[in-house]
């Protein structure tokens, strides 16, 4: 009776002869615990009430989950090529052999997996993934069909007074400010890949300063402290990078002064050693 309630709303499933949690699961306080004496097995938290889950399966759950093969032979990319991009857009992450969900990818669906000979995890998604906005962006940009920059702005959110980028890094990026001359050659200087005004993998129209891919870090500087609509564009752009829970840096001028001895240290809690 516990069991079919759960799987009808979606919380758990079957796989493999065991009961694993979906990400609805998960985020409803679901957790997976080992026993000597009973295996593997579904913890739920003390207030968990079973009556007051809802009396069926809401439709827009999906029910069909699909591997990262057939959605990338949908796109006509490599499942290899398509699980670099969920890392990416920080999904998921690379284990010693195969790949597993983070939370930002437990919500978009993700249901982590496991060979059962080899014991390899991997990730499987439901078939909706295929019309995430977040992702189809990814893939064009991938592809190449995102080169056209858009003209216009007006639907952006982000902290930025748009000015019109003048300065050349070492690496070729064109940036808006000295401050960012000198974050981007060190990070370039370091050896560290990293994007500059990459898109948030989110829904919102939101740009960070600096993205790096290994360890999944934003970095954001901010200026214009004196500037009270910048300070609150500030404040709602914080929001957001709190609201998912992602990974950052902040910088100000007097950081930029001394980066060889601040930013090592940041991006090491990370995991990102530079030098």
């Amino acid at each position: 009776m516990l069991f079919a309630k759960l799987q009808e709303v979606n919380y758990i499933l079957r796989e493999s002869e065991k009961w694993v949690l979906t990400a609805k699961g998960k985020l409803a306080g679901g957790r997976i615990k080992t026993s000597a004496k009973l295996g593997d097995y579904i913890e739920w938290p003390d207030n968990f009430d079973l009556a007051l889950l809802p009396t069926h399966q809401s439709p827009d759950v999906p029910v069909e989950l699909v591997s990262s093969t057939k959605i990338g032979n949908e796109f006509g990319i490599s499942a290899n090529k398509l699980n670099y991009l969920f890392s990416e857009l920080g999904w998921v992450n690379k284990s010693l052999k195969g790949w597993v969900a983070t939370d930002q990818g437990l919500k978009q669906g993700a249901v982590q997996s496991e060979d059962s000979r080899s014991g390899v995890p991997y990730v499987r998604w439901p078939e909706t993934i295929t019309t995430c906005k977040v992702l189809l962006s990814s893939v064009n940009d991938l592809m190449g069909s995102n080169t056209q920059l858009p003209t216009d702005s007006s639907n952006t959110t982000d902290v930025k007074i748009k000015l019109d980028a003048k300065f050349k890094a070492t690496d070729g990026h064109v940036v808006q400010s000295k401050a960012e001359v000198m974050i981007d050659n060190w990070l370039y200087m370091a050896e560290i890949v990293h994007a500059y005004e990459r898109k948030l993998p989110i829904e919102e129209n939101v740009f960070c300063d600096f993205y790096i891919p290994t360890g999944k870090v934003y970095i954001e500087y901010w200026g214009y402290d004196d500037d009270p609509k910048y300070l609150a564009r500030k404040a709602k752009k914080l929001a957001v990078y709190e609201k998912y829970g992602f990974k950052l840096i902040e910088l100000d001028d007097t950081d930029v002064q001394k980066l060889d001895d601040i930013l090592p240290r940041l991006l090491l809690k990370y995991g990102v050693q530079a030098y």
